[in-house]
């Protein structure tokens, strides 16, 4: 968890007010801020309660999606594009994985040159009690209602949306549907549906 710093003022909102007097509008630096700070202290969290397992929350993502895969398999490039993170970050993270004994390596039989990564018994056990306990915890965001956040999602998927993370469903623009690492039908086929008709996840 991070560290309390109980300070008596909001800095972002101090921030902000002097942005303004400075600069101007003062909205965006002050919701930019607050998501960065929002981001280091729900990772601090996270990574705490994960740390009983010898976890990492990337990790853990990894090991959620391989959970979610109908063969308990990915290959590393579908790893990396619906975690939406660098190969090389994929590469490390299957790498420490596997020297836990969570995953191991196989070649892809789609692709001779292709390699794919598979969560083995202890890593969806391990998955699993992990779940437990960030389920208890809300992630996190014990602080919200569930109504408040599904604002916060839909909030930032716009962001997601104009960055191109994703292409929406036609008729589905508006439609939330938040969950760990998105949706994984856990096949190649299925990734090159995905791909065809809405684009990377």
């Amino acid at each position: 968890m991070a560290k309390r710093l109980d300070l008596p003022f909001d800095p972002i909102a101090r921030a902000a007010q002097i942005w303004a007097e400075k600069f101007g509008p003062s909205d965006a630096m002050a919701a930019v801020t607050s998501i960065m700070r929002a981001q280091q202290l729900l990772l601090a969290e996270l990574d705490g309660l994960l740390r009983p397992y010898a976890l990492t929350f990337a990790r853990y993502e990894a090991l959620i999606l391989l959970t979610f895969s109908r063969r308990g398999s990915l290959p590393l490039r579908v790893i990396g594009e619906r975690l939406m993170v660098h190969p090389t970050s994929v590469t490390n993270t299957i790498d420490r994985l596997e020297e836990q004994g969570m995953v191991v390596r196989r070649p892809n039989p789609r692709d001779g040159r292709g390699t794919l990564a598979e969560i083995t018994g202890l890593g969806r056990e391990v998955a699993e009690r992990a779940t437990g306990d960030l389920m208890a915890a809300r992630f996190g965001m014990g602080g919200y209602g569930t109504g408040e956040l599904g604002q916060v999602f839909t909030l930032l998927r716009g962001l997601r949306l104009e960055a191109g993370d994703f292409v929406p469903e036609p008729g589905k623009v508006g439609e939330a549907g938040p969950g760990v690492a998105g949706a994984a039908d856990g096949t190649a086929e299925g990734h090159d549906r995905d791909r065809a008709g809405a684009g990377s996840p």
